[in-house]
Formats: C-alpha cells, structure tokens, sequence
C-alpha cells in the first residue's frame, strides 16, 4: 500500500514538490520540496485514501558531501490502514545557515520534542514551532555535536552556577555508586541504613 501512496502524491504535487522517490526492501521514501514540507505533511495526514495519522519519529541527517546538507526524516504510519511513509526534506548551505523548514507540530503534535532535539543536535530551525529551544543541551552549549563537522575533541566552556530567578532545584550530590562510572578505578559502596 505504501508504494501507491507515493504514486498519489507524484499525482496530486508533481515532480516540483515531489523531488524523487524510491523503495527499497519495503521501505517506501517521498523527498519533498522544502517549501511544500507542511502541505504534503497536511494532505498525508487528512486524505482519505493515505490517513498517515501517526508520526513515528522525526530526526535529523547530515550529508556533509551534499547540497543541500541537511535532511529531516519522518516516519508516518497510518493506524487505519497499517501502512507506513518515509518523507524527507533537505536543507540548508555547506555552513547550514539556511537550514529551516516548515514544523510539523500543527500537524502531529507529537512532533514538538522531536523537532526541539533535531534542533539541538543539527541546528535544523522549524519554523512556527511552539517553543523551539535546546532539550538535550543547557541553553549556552555552542554548535550542534551531530554535525559532522562539529570536532570530536572539542570541550566546551564551564557554565557558571545559576543565581536568582534561573535557579534549578537540583537533587542531592551523587552517592559514590551513582552516576556515571568511567575514570574510576574502584567504588566503595556505603550501605544506607534502610
């Protein structure tokens, strides 16, 4: 069923937004015009014979070698019809300062986390997206560490402890035997009175 989808959408957009499509192993793949990103979204999300209503994942690619550098790559199933779409859409210069496209949250709430963690790794903006800021990374983290060309050896700088109205409520320290574990060579582990 998934391979006539993508003949429904070459009929309905045409090669101007449908830039290519191909199936491999089952895997059915529509690449869509930037531009036409929320439209095609919208039309596989409300049309009868598609009825994609559920996003699987959406998540970020960069194809370093490539013009335009960036994808963005959906999954879409439909619950209906249980048959399942890969929409992609490709952004962005060799510096990825254009790397925007159109959010899917209007479409498929679901979506907001993943744009917000695409956003945060690739640096991939959606545009009218609710609340479009870092979910994985403290907010004065530089770059996006999924770029490949983000420096594997790169360090980046000691955040200052917040004061005043930026205040976190933070847990208590770690105990000895929590947290993360390399660099330790052994543990002394303290039982707790229970």
């Amino acid at each position: 069923m998934a391979k006539k989808l993508l003949d429904i959408l070459q009929e309905r957009f045409g090669a101007s937004v449908i830039l290519e499509t191909h199936s491999h192993v089952g895997d059915d793949t529509a690449v869509i015009a930037p531009e036409h990103w929320r439209e095609v979204a919208l039309f596989l999300r409300d049309d009868p014979r598609c009825k994609m209503n559920m996003l699987v994942d959406l998540c970020g690619v960069d194809r370093f070698d490539q013009l335009p550098r960036l994808e963005v790559v959906v999954h879409l199933y439909s619950i209906e019809f249980n048959h399942r779409l890969r929409i992609k859409t490709r952004v962005g210069d060799e510096a990825c300062n254009d790397a925007v496209v159109a959010s899917l949250v209007p479409v498929w709430p679901g979506a907001n986390w993943f744009e917000r963690e695409t956003f945060d790794m690739f640096g991939i903006r959606f545009d009218g997206h609710p609340d479009l800021r870092r979910i994985l990374l403290y907010p004065e983290f530089v770059g996006h560490p999924l770029r490949k060309d983000y420096p594997a050896t790169k360090t980046q700088p000691l955040v200052p402890y917040r004061e005043g109205d930026d205040v976190l409520d933070k847990l208590a320290p770690f105990r000895q035997d929590e947290g993360l574990s390399f660099g330790r060579k052994h543990l002394d582990y303290v039982k707790e009175d229970e």
